[in-house]
């Protein structure tokens, strides 16, 4: 972390050729668990970060950009809503964002990262909002590839998990065994969805990758992607199922869906949803080419 005159900085580092700079107001915490580094700090722009590896992972400022489009695309898509299961997720904020939700008797978090949990608690609460309290949450410190592989299904399966890079303790969950344990644990009509890399025409074929995996495990696998400000970078998603495909969502079911939540949504609404799934061209090109897969 550089200095200047005035300020310590946090440098995210895209590239050989390519960084974002933030200037950091107050530095909470800075160490390592037996999976992943962690800082958690506070910049000038975006409030509070969480860092995992160097990488941002959600701020302050805009984590419900990414959070409520993680979720409720999904979650209006479901044919059903009382078992929801999150892989991954330990800011608590995807935990917070299913139990807006009245429908939800249960959601259980699976994060194999207990520390992180544990100072997001500490450090950054506003993100869960009290959701790790509330009693339809069921909190699962353990390794989310061991629990696909138990009984019981979900209607909507929602992975928050880091990028699957080489060196990333979420790279074991993505290739074709564990799709099609995922695929067996949802219930008819459910709705897989995950995060799913970066969406930039200058770096998408990781999410790219993702997606054509996918599609021999599901009949419709839609991409659909945001720009999120603190990550500088436009973010994708992946959302599955063989009974609806969530793209083509009418726009007064997801007016109902979300007059059911509690609180006010920041980002997400019926228009936002066909933002979400209009994608440029470049893209859709990139999707439709052939290429290597997760095995």
């Amino acid at each position: 972390m550089p200095k200047t005159e005035h300020y310590q900085w946090y440098v995210e580092q895209f590239s050989d050729t390519e960084q974002h700079h933030h200037a950091i107001d107050e530095l909470y915490y800075s160490g390592r668990t037996p999976f992943q580094s962690v800082a958690v700090l506070r910049t000038a722009v975006f409030g509070k970060m969480l860092v995992l590896d160097g990488d941002t992972q959600s701020s302050q400022a805009d984590e419900k950009i990414y959070h409520e489009s993680l979720v409720h695309p999904a979650l209006a898509g479901s044919a059903g809503r009382r078992e929801v299961l999150i892989l991954g997720g330990g800011e608590g904020a995807t935990l917070r964002e299913v139990l807006r939700h009245p429908g939800v008797a249960r959601c259980t978090m699976v994060d194999i990262d207990g520390e992180v949990v544990e100072l997001c608690k500490k450090y950054l609460p506003e993100w869960s909002a009290g959701a790790f309290d509330d009693p339809r949450a069921n909190v699962i410190i353990g390794d989310a590839l061991a629990f696909i592989k138990q009984p019981g299904t979900f209607d909507a399966i929602i992975s928050d998990l880091t990028e699957p890079l080489p060196d990333s303790p979420s790279f074991p969950l993505f290739n074709g065994e564990v799709f099609r344990d995922i695929k067996a644990r949802l219930a008819p009509g459910g709705v897989y969805v995950l995060q799913a890399s970066t969406a930039g025409f200058h770096n998408m074929a990781l999410h790219a990758k993702m997606a054509r995996s996918l599609r021999a495990h599901f009949k419709h696998v839609a991409s659909f992607y945001t720009h999120v400000p603190a990550f500088d970078n436009d973010w994708a998603f992946i959302a599955c199922s063989d009974a609806q495909d969530v793209a083509t969502l009418e726009p007064a079911k997801i007016d109902a869906y979300t007059r059911e939540l509690r609180g006010e949504n920041f980002f997400y609404d019926a228009e936002t949803h066909r933002r979400l799934f209009s994608l440029p061209l470049y893209l859709r090109r990139e999707l439709a080419k052939p290429g290597d897969v997760f095995a």
